[in-house]
């Protein structure tokens, strides 16, 4: 069977349109590879740096945080550390970690902290883990103390005609409840925890900031500072922005200022552009099966978490504690 030149003529646009996809295929995957290797790497190929890391929003227990801190104290390139503060605070317990993991930072290098607009609560918490704490005039900070927060919907259930029963083992298991008012005993079974874990936040601040406790108790009673207050108050250092903070790294620690400062973030599996979720969705797509994914979760694991608020929010206080633990906020 002979082809006549039409034919001829099709085949070799098929072959060269073939040829040209797999060329991008080729080269995507290669981005992909090349893209998670120098992400992995944490920057640490770029040479002798400053490492910024930024902690901002909500404060919760973050394991891959806690592991790129680890990885900095162990990456030779990075010469100091400068943590950018923007946060109301969090969780008791995603603070205790965070600062835990700073301290053991701070143990091998170098390490200061900005606070910007907000650093209170778990955010200030984060703060004294750090050599040396500097902050705007009006940067807000301070609100030492913790936070327990719950619903009670009784009179609205009472309204609607719902009533709830139980059966549990002890007066004070699942208590307090939504359901009906706290009775005395389980509102101490919370005070207590929320005394020990405010007496800890105490603790850290006089021996961080080298205060009397009596003095630090008397700054912890939830109030918030601008930054000039925290200052007089010795809860800061110094006031100014990163500029100042890195001249303190080389007036007190020796670090070279003119070294260049790069972002670290923490590498989350699955995630970015360059990931297999992303890879697959756009295979999917091209495949016509993209919308089926849109609707899945695969979306919310490529795309970054900002990318994906469709509304604004004002948050001056963190949320609490869904699970039962104390949740320590912003001061109201």
């Amino acid at each position: 069977m002979t082809m006549d030149a039409d034919q001829i003529v099709d085949r070799r646009r098929l072959r060269r349109k073939l040829t040209f996809w797999r060329v991008v295929a080729f080269l995507l995957l290669a981005a992909a590879i090349v893209g998670t290797l120098l992400y992995a790497a944490g920057d640490s190929l770029t040479g002798p740096q400053i490492a910024r890391v930024s902690v901002s929003g909500f404060i919760g227990e973050d394991r891959d945080q806690l592991k790129m801190l680890d990885k900095l104290a162990e990456t030779d390139t990075v010469k100091a550390v400068l943590v950018s503060i923007d946060s109301t605070g969090g969780s008791t317990a995603g603070g205790e970690s965070l600062y835990e993991a700073l301290r053991r930072l701070a143990a091998k290098k170098p390490v200061v902290a900005t606070i910007g607009t907000v650093g209170a609560s778990a955010a200030y918490m984060t703060a004294i883990a750090t050599d040396h704490i500097v902050a705007r005039r009006t940067s807000i900070t301070g609100s030492i103390g913790v936070i327990f927060e719950y619903p009670e919907v009784s009179q609205l259930l009472k309204t609607l005609g719902v009533s709830m029963e139980e059966i549990k083992s002890a007066p004070l298991k699942a208590e307090p409840s939504p359901f009906h008012p706290a009775s005395d005993e389980a509102k101490a079974v919370i005070a207590g925890m929320i005394t020990d874990s405010y007496n800890w936040f105490v603790d850290i601040v006089a021996d961080r900031r080298k205060l009397a406790r009596a003095e630090a108790l008397r700054l912890a009673d939830g109030r918030v500072f601008t930054g000039r207050q925290a200052l007089d108050a010795k809860l800061i250092d110094e006031i100014g922005g990163e500029g100042e903070a890195i001249a303190w790294l080389g007036s007190a620690k020796g670090v070279d200022v003119k070294l260049p400062v790069r972002d670290w973030k923490p590498v989350r599996p699955g995630q970015g552009f360059f990931s297999a979720d992303a890879i697959g969705l756009w295979i999917a797509r091209q495949l016509g099966f993209g919308p089926l994914l849109l609707k899945g979760d695969v979306l919310d694991r490529v795309l970054p978490e900002r990318l994906k608020l469709d509304g604004l929010m004002s948050v001056w206080q963190g949320p609490g504690g869904g699970d039962g633990a104390p949740a320590e906020g912003a001061a109201r």
